[in-house]
């Protein structure tokens, strides 16, 4: 899945991003992008658990 990040704007932000990612599916691929602030994501976890776990982390994200 890719999703934008609008407040995803450093290596920083990406690194918080695939840790949150990476709570729920431990295996998930992350490739964040914050110059784009665009994460691409290769998960088992459902669209809504990666976001709901992203805006936990302080990083709404929309597809």
């Amino acid at each position: 899945m890719e999703l934008k990040i609008e407040g995803m704007t450093c290596g920083g932000c990406a690194r918080s991003v695939t840790k949150a990612i990476q709570s729920v599916d431990p295996n998930a691929k992350v490739e964040a992008n914050p110059d784009a602030r665009a994460v691409k994501v290769v998960t088992t976890a459902t669209q809504n658990a990666i976001l709901q776990v992203l805006a936990e982390a302080g990083y709404p994200a929309a597809n």
